[in-house]
């Protein structure tokens, strides 16, 4: 194996683990459908559910405690600031030369969340 092909397969696999990752952040903290839930919204939950506390029974109580603690976990989650753009500079600058070589069309990409903006800044059109 030549040294230019292996360094041809070592730039393949960071190409490829540049899309992954990034794809992977962007499953990760896609938004959700439904409601949104706000973290005054799980606070005020939180209150109901300490106001219930004394009063249920013990079964009950151990589900409102459960709930309570996955209510601190998703408000902390909610006010942690995500910064994807160190992500994103990888891809942007892996993902055409990525998508040429694996023949990734640019519908491809988008069906798999990958914003417009992305694409554009990557250098992936639609022709």
């Amino acid at each position: 194996m030549t040294d230019e092909h292996k360094a041809a397969l070592a730039e393949g696999r960071a190409q490829g683990r540049s899309v992954r990752a990034y794809l992977e952040a962007l499953e990760t903290h896609k938004p959700k459908r439904g409601r949104k839930r706000t973290p005054a919204t799980m606070r005020a939950r939180i209150a109901v559910i300490d106001s219930s506390l004394a009063d249920a029974d013990p079964m009950s109580r151990l589900q409102m405690v459960q709930e309570k603690m996955d209510l601190h976990q998703s408000i902390e989650a909610a006010e942690t600031k995500v910064d994807l753009s160190a992500f994103e500079d990888a891809f942007v600058a892996a993902a055409r030369a990525y998508g040429e070589r694996k023949g990734i069309s640019y519908a491809a990409w988008r069906e798999v969340g990958v914003p417009a903006a992305m694409l554009t800044r990557a250098g992936i059109s639609r022709g």
